[in-house]
């Protein structure tokens, strides 16, 4: 048996491709790449190419970017400036309760007005 060293162009030969390096986008970079995937301007390969990212980095980040754009749509409530959904619904929600609050006044003073007060005895 010899001790001869693997060329290095032979090792890994059988081993599965290797994995790019992770790489982080920034925020700018990740903006880009949803507008030009909304323009058509580039396909998701060529972007993926261009920031030597893969293909699924580029869907990930057009997914994220859609569902942040229909959160803020949503929070988006015409008359309301400002205001997110939760606190829309908060609101709301705090009316009903008053609502709710004054339904049970009135009906209690028709009660009393129809029963009147009875002594104890």
């Amino acid at each position: 048996m010899s001790n001869n060293p693997i060329p290095s162009s032979q090792k890994g030969a059988g081993s599965a491709p290797r994995r790019r390096r992770r790489k982080a986008l920034a925020p700018s970079q990740k903006y880009e790449v949803f507008t030009s995937t909304l323009t058509s301007s580039l396909t998701q390969r060529e972007l993926a190419d261009k920031y030597a990212v893969d293909r699924t980095t580029i869907r990930s980040i057009c997914a994220t970017a859609k569902q942040g754009a229909i959160d803020a749509l949503t929070a988006a409530v015409p008359g309301r400036r400002g205001k997110t959904a939760e606190q829309v619904e908060l609101e709301d929600a705090r009316a009903e309760i008053d609502r709710l609050r004054q339904t049970v006044v009135e009906q209690a003073m028709q009660l009393h007005l129809i029963e009147g007060k009875d002594s104890w005895d």
